[in-house]
Formats: C-alpha cells, structure tokens, sequence
C-alpha cells in the first residue's frame, strides 16, 4: 500500500525499528515491524528519517520502562533498570527537554507509590537519578521525595554530594517559585539539612559564598531572588499557625480599638488580642480608675497581656468612629502604658527562624547585593505575627543597620516606607516602634543618612516634628549630633510654629556643648540672612568661565547680594554643591546654568527654597529625570531650557502639566 496511513500505530505494538537504503535511488525509509507484517515509512531526507529512527526508538524503550518499573518485585532489578534508562537519556541523540525530564518522572511515580523503601534504596535510587538533574529541574513529587530525605537524614552525603548541584541550578536558573513551590520548598529544606551539620551555620555560609562566586560581583542575576523568596517563605512558616487563627483574631481596625475578650473568641487559638467590653467603656467615660486591671490571655504558645490606661482609653474611644484601616506599625506601637506582647515558638520553629534570619544577615554583607535586597525587603513583607516576634525584630536589626551605614541613596532610601500612608522600617525601628530596643542609636544613624541625601528635606524635617520630635530632642539632649542639627533645621527652616515648642527646642540646644555651639552658628547665619536682605546689592551677576564652587562661595561671603535677580554661572565648573550657596539669594529670578556639572541633588534643593525662580538653564547639564520631576513644585518658573539633557519624554509630558 501507498499514501498516507489510514489506521493509527501504537508504540506499544512496534516490534522493531530498521534503517532501509537503496544504492542507485535517493530514497531515505524506515521499516516498522508489527504484529501481523511491516510497515515501510519514507522520510524527504536523511536527517528526516534519522530524527524519526531515534524518536520511535525512544517511545519503545520509554513504554517499556514505564511497564516494567509500574509493578517492580526486585528492588535490584529496579535499580538496574533505572541505571539503564538514565544512561539512555544521557546517551540519546535527541534535543528535546522531554528527553530527560521522562525518565525523572518514571522515577518520581516509582517512588510516590512505593512508600516502603528503605534509606539504603532511597540513596541508591538518588544517586542512580543524579547525572539527570545536573541539567534538569526535579518534577514535584520528586522535590517531595527530597525534602523528605533532608528532613529524616539530614547528615547523609548524598545531601552534600548530590543535591548541591541540584540546588545550585535551581537557584541560578528558576525564574518564578510561584509556578514551582516544591522546589522552593526543597531548596528550603536543603539549606535546614545543612545547618543539622556539624559546623551548622558555617556549611551554610559557604553554601552561600559559593552561590555569590569569588568576585565582587555575583554573575547570577537570579541567585539573591530566589535566595530571598525562600528566606521569606521559611520565616512565614515559622508564624504559620499563628497566622491561620487571623479568620477568628481582630483585624488591624479592632486592634487599635480595643481587643476583644477571651469569651467572644473561640477557644485554643494560638493569638488573641482583647476587645473591650461595655463595661469597661463605661469606666472609660466616667474616668474613676487610674489603671484597669491587667487582662492576660495565655495558651500553650502565645502569651499577650494588654494594659490600658486613661489617656490610652481617651484616645481609643476618640478614634471608634473613624473607619479607616490603622497602618500595620501603628497597630504594633509599644509603650509601658499601652501593650506588651511575648511570642514562643516552638523549638523547631525557633531553629529555622535563627537560621533564614541570619541568612538575611550574610545576603547584607555582600554590596553588590545590598541594594536589590533592600528593594525586596523595603515593603515589609513579613507577617504581622514575626513584626510583634521581639526576637525576630531584634535580629533583622542588623540587616537594618546595614542598610543605614550605606552611602547609597537606592540602598537607605528603602529604609522609607514604599508609598505615602505605609510604614516602613524607619518607623518600625524608631523609638515608639516595637522594634526599638535601644535608646535611639538606630534612629539617630537612619536619619543622619536619610538627612544626607533625601531631597525632600523639608518634608521629611515636617514629619519628624509631628511624629518624632520628642525622641529627637531627648536624643539631642543627650549629646547626638545628628538630632542636634535636626532641631537648628527645624528652626532654620520655620518647621515648628508654637513658640511654646520653639522655646524648648532652644533651651534643649542650650543645655549641651555642641547643640550650644551650633545653635549660636545658626544665629550668626540668621543675621547675615538679615543683613544681606538689608544691604541689598547688584540685581545682575557673571561668573568666569572654570569658576568652581568654592569661588562662587568666596564671592557670595564677600559681600551684599540680597538684591541679586540674575545669576550665570554658565561654562563654568560648579557643581550641586553651590545649590547650599543659591538657596541664600531669596530674590533670585534667573539661573543659567548652562554647560555645568550641576545635578539632580542641586536642583532638589533648589525646588524647595527659589520659590521666586523664573528663568532656569540647564542645557548640556548631567540632569535626569529624577531630579527634573522636583521642578514641578516651583510653580513661578516661566523658562525651562533642558537642551541635552537626559530628559525622557514621560517626564516632558509630566512637566507639561506641571508648569
């Protein structure tokens, strides 16, 4: 017969496969033997024919080895069958990511549905799969059937050995564990058997060194990713059962409200917080008691004890009515007259936890990936439960004190919260926050780097006088620099109009030797601000082509420039560093600033003090847009020259609508 097959073939029915040539005629066939004759196949080319030789060859063996490992009765014979087919997978001719991942899924079937084996077959079937995986991610029973091993024979050498490499590969090359979870589990439980290890954390932290390479840079784009994914999946475990009770415990609105009693809960769930009751309200309302009665609520796990007191209960009864949801650090706010809380975990819970934080702590170490982790950790992505944990707090401090000590802005700025009304590790860990356990030595070095470069200056002095004044002062008062030149800021810049408050920031200033010293520096300023304004002086000014910023800060010491409208500075070599010098010239109504190196934290600071800015060159200045955007707030500029400059066309258009 001729032409195309009528009647499909199964490959379990083809007996044989044979390559057929004819000498004089250029015909390339294969010839099947079945039951009942043969089947002659012509292919339009050799290359053709031989991708259909090794494919049917393939096929056969493969439903021949899924027959005989589907009912195994000797485990050695198993064991030969499975060295067989992995050899034949290796040895194959064929491209083709089933080639291999068939063979692992025979082998995870096996495995899933002979529970019976003992550790010797289970390490002799591992070692028998190995040279598979070096290429090939494991299916998922076969992540399972991993992680149990881990789990029950955490020192034996195939862990070390064979599944290294495995976790090596997974690490560098999966692109989403969401699409995966078995091999993030996996991988978690890998890195667990590694600390059940002699040296314990040691093995783990070369396992990491490994990972990040010799270098200063890790080549593996995906490594601290996927690093950080299962970090943050292990320490949620830990909180799990906590976690699970959230359908029957307070939401954040009723936890700054009040808690609950234990009797309108259901009983046995790890966390309760308290809700008050009428009576209590009542006894809020006609104010006869100082301090309520403690209430404490224990379980087996979680102890939580809530004190109140008036001026807290004033506040809370203040805020029922309000129906917006509390922000997450609010809700954990501490202090001895408002809620204390203690978890326990249990033994196991507390080894992993010790183990993935300190991993947090090894991936801080390294600077080339400290600003991508900051990125990943800067919306807080740990459950509520591990933010109320002070052990677990009291540990990512150093992960936090990391991010702080870096000069980086991408780096310290992940300290702010992510969008405006979220919290972020700045509030958490300043003094009020429930991860402050010290006397404001964080603190102090969070704002000192934040102050170093954030550009919303006064923005950021606002909120830490509506927020944090008290802790700045009480820090100022003891001798820290930083907070005292945060309170000369909040005076310099008019951030505090009570002049109660004024008052006492002053005397603050004055009870110490540096906050003396500048407090009189800031004086000193004021009255040559006044005197200059006074004087007055030329409205017009040209600097000579390669002035640098010191001579622009020697000529504007030198003399009256109250007056001064018109300022160039083209050609010359200044730099944002003259912009703490411009912010000094309050007539000031045109800039240029043409071909200078002036840049993007010249022009921040710029936005928030030239308020009278009309005029602005910036042709061929190193400019980007993040430092174009801040212009929107200068509502008086007229001329905008941006010639040669990064500018992008999204924020052309966002200034169009600004300006």
């Amino acid at each position: 017969p001729t032409g195309y097959m009528e009647n499909s073939i199964s490959y379990s029915a083809i007996e044989d496969v044979q390559l057929l040539s004819w000498e004089n005629a250029p015909k390339y066939c294969l010839q099947l033997t079945i039951p009942g004759g043969t089947v002659l196949l012509q292919a339009a080319n050799s290359y053709l024919r031989d991708q259909w030789f090794h494919s049917l060859q393939w096929k056969k063996k493969i439903y021949k080895y899924k027959k005989v490992l589907s009912n195994p009765s000797r485990w050695e014979v198993v064991l030969k069958e499975i060295r067989t087919l992995v050899d034949m997978a290796l040895t194959s001719p064929l491209q083709d990511d089933s080639i291999h991942q068939a063979p692992l899924e025979i082998v995870s079937k096996l495995l899933s549905e002979n529970n019976n084996l003992t550790t010797q077959d289970h390490e002799s079937i591992i070692v028998a799969i190995a040279p598979l995986l070096e290429n090939n991610h494991p299916p998922p029973d076969l992540c399972e059937f991993f992680c149990k091993h881990c789990r029950e024979r955490p020192r034996s050498m195939v862990v070390i050995e064979v599944f290294t490499p495995v976790v090596q590969r997974i690490l560098k090359h999966n692109m989403d564990f969401g699409k995966c979870p078995r091999l993030r589990l996996f991988t978690q439980e890998y890195i667990l058997a590694l600390n059940e290890l002699n040296a314990g954390m040691e093995v783990v932290k070369k396992f990491i060194q490994s990972m990040h390479g010799p270098t200063g840079q890790c080549p593996h784009p995906r490594v601290l990713p996927n690093l950080v994914a299962v970090c943050l999946a292990a320490i949620y475990s830990c909180y799990e059962e906590f976690i699970n009770s959230r359908d029957n415990s307070p939401s954040l609105k009723e936890i700054r409200n009040g808690c609950q009693q234990q009797c309108d809960r259901k009983p046995n769930l790890p966390l309760r917080l308290l809700h008050t009751s009428p009576d209590l309200v009542s006894q809020e309302a006609t104010l006869t008691e100082s301090r309520l009665k403690p209430v404490i609520v224990t379980s087996n796990e979680i102890h939580v004890e809530v004190e109140r007191n008036n001026t807290a209960n004033q506040k809370m009864t203040a805020n029922v009515g309000n129906d917006s949801e509390p922000n997450l650090i609010d809700c954990l706010m501490v202090s001895p007259t408002c809620s204390t809380m203690s978890i326990e975990l249990s033994a196991q819970a507390d080894r992993i936890l010790g183990c993935y934080v300190e991993i947090l702590k090894m991936l801080s170490d390294y600077d080339d990936w400290r600003p991508a982790l900051a990125s990943l950790l800067q919306p807080i992505p740990f459950p509520k439960e591990a933010l109320a944990h002070e052990k677990f707090t009291k540990e990512l401090k150093y992960v936090i004190q990391r991010f702080a000590e870096d000069p980086r802005q991408e780096v310290h700025s992940c300290l702010l919260s992510v969008r405006a009304g979220k919290d972020g590790w700045f509030q958490l860990y300043s003094p009020g926050g429930v991860a402050c356990d010290d006397d404001g030595e964080l603190f102090a070095s969070m704002v000192h780097i934040l102050m170093g470069s954030c550009y919303k200056t006064k923005k950021f002095l606002l909120s830490l006088a509506e927020n944090k004044l008290g802790p700045c002062m009480l820090l100022a008062l003891r001798g820290n620099q930083t907070m005292v030149e945060i309170l000369c800021l909040m005076l310099e810049y008019n951030i505090i109009d009570n002049n109660d408050t004024q008052l006492q920031i002053i005397s603050t200033l004055e009870s110490t030797d540096v906050g003396k010293r500048m407090y009189e520096q800031l004086c000193d300023r004021q009255r040559e601000l006044k005197e200059l304004q006074r004087k007055g002086g030329p409205t017009r000014l040209t600097l000579p082509s390669k002035s640098t910023d010191a001579d622009l800060a020697r000529l504007l010491s030198s003399g009256s420039f109250g007056n001064l409208e018109n300022l160039s500075l083209a050609f010359t070599n200044v730099t944002s560093a003259c912009a703490e010098h411009l912010i000094k010239l309050p007539s000031l109504k045109q800039l240029n600033l043409w071909s200078t190196q002036f840049g993007d934290a010249g022009l921040r600071l710029l936005s928030e003090h030239l308020t009278m800015l009309q005029v602005l060159n910036l042709c061929e200045t190193p400019v980007t847009d993040a430092g174009l955007l801040a212009l929107s707030s200068m509502k008086s500029l007229c001329s905008l020259n941006m010639n040669s400059t990064k500018l992008s066309a999204d924020t052309y258009e966002d200034l169009k609508v600004f300006l």
